[in-house]
């Protein structure tokens, strides 16, 4: 799927002159995910910890061979490892059966490191083996400036992994090109009726940014060491705009900037 996707790499573009961008308290890129044009870069070469943004790349690399219909076994220590990495989760219960592409709404709403957790060990095949899958499609895309240590961006007892604003817009801009991803995004909450292979699950997305006019998604981030975090994206007069901003130190304060990042970005496109 993601595979028969255009991939957008070397984004080396110049910003275009115009208004002042509206101000930004982190890294900060944005760009037009169809041409390339770079319209913000911010820091945006900076290596910091990118926390559950992580897990856009997570669903990047499964539905590059995975079958949406696929079912993909729950286990007690998928649970285990987001409860005990104190992870938020989707609350997925061992021993159901939950199609791919239902799982991938508790990957990108509630941001379930029991999802990522339960996806990365079926599709490595093992947690291990995803991570190299991970690291190696990063390299396939240009994002030169990323190291993932997991599959959902929780700290690590060997260090944390690292990405870019630059790198994590090259990541959204190709991952909205595959329609699944860019549809579970895109929804603001997610209910999963109960049947002979999973109990009934509902999710809501943490993506205060979506109710916004034109906002298509795209994902959420907090740890510690990397501050609020925000991939977001957004269509104006039929082309998507892509940014991405890290290490915020107010959640709220994400949101409205990327709302003002968006309007400004469309306004300077239509230029």
């Amino acid at each position: 799927m993601a595979g028969a996707c255009a991939l957008v790499t070397g984004l080396t573009a110049p910003a275009h002159a115009g208004a002042t961008a509206p101000s930004v308290y982190g890294p900060a890129y944005v760009m037009d995910a169809q041409s390339g044009d770079v319209l913000l870069n911010h820091e945006g070469a900076e290596r910091v910890p990118v926390a559950s943004l992580t897990k856009t790349m997570t669903a990047y690399v499964v539905l590059k061979t995975a079958k949406p219909t696929d079912l993909v076994q729950i286990r007690s220590r998928d649970v285990a490892y987001a409860e005990d990495g104190g992870g938020t989760t989707a609350d997925l219960r061992p021993g159901d059966r939950i199609p791919v592409r239902e799982l991938m709404y508790g990957l990108m709403l509630p941001s379930g490191a029991d999802a990522a957790h339960a996806l990365a060990r079926t599709y490595g095949p093992g947690v291990d083996g995803f991570v190299a899958k991970m690291n190696a499609t990063a390299r396939e895309l240009g994002m030169n400036d990323t190291h993932y240590v997991n599959a959902d961006g929780l700290p690590m007892p060997g260090g944390d992994g690292y990405s870019t604003a630059r790198d994590q817009a090259v990541l959204a801009a190709n991952a909205l090109r595959v329609p699944l991803i860019k549809r579970v995004a895109g929804t603001r909450w997610h209910s999963l009726d109960a049947d002979d292979q999973h109990r009934s699950y509902e999710w809501r997305n943490t993506n205060r940014l979506l109710g916004t006019p034109g906002a298509i998604g795209l994902k959420t981030g907090f740890t510690r060491a990397a501050g609020y975090c925000l991939a977001f994206a957004g269509e104006s007069d039929g082309r998507v705009l892509v940014g991405v901003l890290l290490d915020e130190s107010l959640s709220s304060r994400r949101f409205s900037t990327a709302e003002a990042l968006l309007s400004w970005a469309a306004d300077r496109r239509a230029a």
